[in-house]
């Protein structure tokens, strides 16, 4: 892969994890002009900026202090997978699950999907068993 290809990648996933920390959709859809987000612990597909900006709002809403943070990525021909830790406290009721006031910690795997520079899917691996643990 040459050298200029993985640097785009390596700032674009940056700039993501950032936007997506800060909630900032409009700097979300700069990066990720039409954002694909499927999530394979709970089997969820969010596609468009739409649907995205409703479960981001939803999962902040539920963890005021959800974050992500990049622990290492890798380079394929077509993804850069990632390894974060996704943390947050239960503070907000989601999916009629009334709030723990507990927090979580949990490891993920994310494979940030590319069609050369442009980002067309992030998709997440994590185990919600873990998460579910923590908050119980």
């Amino acid at each position: 892969m040459p050298d200029d290809l993985q640097a785009a990648r390596e700032k674009l996933l940056l700039e993501l994890i950032d936007a997506e920390n800060e909630l900032d959709f409009d700097r979300l859809v700069e990066v990720f002009p039409h954002p694909r987000y499927e999530l394979v612990g709970t089997h969820r597909v969010y596609d468009g900026r739409e649907q995205v900006e409703r479960h981001l709002k939803e999962r902040r809403g539920a963890f005021p202090d959800y974050r992500s943070e990049l622990i290492a990525y890798y380079h394929s021909p077509s993804a850069v997978i990632a390894e974060v830790w996704m943390h947050g406290t239960h503070l907000g009721k989601i999916e009629n699950i009334v709030p723990s006031g507990k927090g979580f910690r949990c490891r993920m795997a994310v494979f940030f999907l590319f069609d050369g520079e442009r980002l067309t899917c992030e998709r997440i691996y994590f185990d919600q068993a873990t998460i579910a643990r923590q908050l119980a």
